[in-house]
């Protein structure tokens, strides 16, 4: 599991080098960011959980599974979350405190979760299913308590932002697809595309990354203490919360080591928008982000051990 997690996790990570080097050698700038951004979330992103329900066979032991793991990561992030805001609340006046309360459950589950956890089980489909859950659960979080943590403003949180995103209505389609066999009667063509643009999502996310990482000078990444403890806490503490949350239950084995993985994944890319839509601690989340995707290689193999 170990060299199979690492080789994974290098290949993903593999993909900045591109972005990053296209930037360098001025062949692309981090003004056209915005673009590839709105590609990566309105086209490919709600192609993901399409793609990923598509190789599932419906079966309602198998969607009682789903839903008992959406409701298990939604409460796992949620109770993590909890754990920090009684932590740091009387620091929240910081706003490196409040990017640090997301920072710290919010992750990179689909983009970076998906393939790793299919080269690690690649005889259980259903973890891409798993991951195609999880990244719903956490988007509800996103647009509720990720956005209080940020503005400590109640107008910002918005469930209709939760329901309504390009996301959400890619699972729309994805679940009554599922459930009706849509790869069944779907024309191959359109099947072969759909698997095709959720095959995007990871080399464009991390080629993104490369980009901004390009126009960061490299050594302000680690000066900053703080970070440090953000992306220690996404990539070892909130998964090891998580794993020793469900390991004694009679739950199995892609069950649980989807929840270790998935949560065990960097810092989500939509910490960076949030903080960029509300002007909140931009430098810190872009920190938080590109850290812990550069350290993750480092977490994710030892934890696979654990499986």
């Amino acid at each position: 599991m170990f060299s199979i997690a690492l080789k994974n996790v290098l290949l993903t990570m593999a993909y900045i080098l591109p972005g990053y080097l296209l930037c360098r050698f001025r062949k692309g700038s981090a003004d056209h960011l915005p673009t590839l951004s709105a590609v990566l979330v309105y086209i490919l992103s709600p192609c993901l959980p399409v793609s990923a329900f598509l190789d599932l066979d419906f079966s309602w032991p198998a969607f009682g599974s789903l839903a008992l793991f959406f409701f298990t990561t939604l409460l796992l992030q949620s109770a993590f979350m909890a754990i920090l805001y009684a932590v740091f609340h009387k620091k929240f006046a910081d706003a490196r405190f409040r990017v640090l309360n997301i920072a710290g459950v919010l992750g990179n589950v689909g983009f970076f979760g998906i393939p790793i956890m299919k080269a690690l089980l690649p005889q259980n489909p259903e973890v891409a299913g798993y991951a195609a859950t999880y990244i719903i659960s956490m988007n509800i979080l996103v647009f509720t308590m990720g956005i209080f943590c940020l503005t400590r403003e109640k107008k910002y949180m918005s469930l209709r932002s939760a329901l309504l995103n390009p996301t959400m209505l890619g699972f729309a389609v994805a679940l009554p697809l599922y459930v009706t066999g849509g790869r069944n009667y779907l024309p191959e063509m359109l099947v072969s595309a759909i698997h095709l643009l959720g095959k995007m999502t990871t080399p464009l996310c991390m080629i993104i990354l490369g980009m901004r990482l390009s126009a960061v000078p490299f050594l302000s990444l680690f000066s900053r203490p703080f970070v440090y403890g953000a992306a220690l806490t996404k990539l070892l503490v909130f998964p090891l919360f998580c794993y020793g949350c469900v390991a004694f239950l009679p739950l199995p084995l892609s069950f649980k080591a989807s929840i270790l993985i998935l949560s065990a994944a960097p810092c989500a890319t939509v910490i960076l928008s949030l903080a960029e839509i509300h002007r909140s601690e931009t430098a810190m989340s872009a920190n938080c982000v590109l850290l812990s995707t550069l350290f993750c290689f480092l977490t994710i193999p030892p934890l696979a051990l654990l499986i």
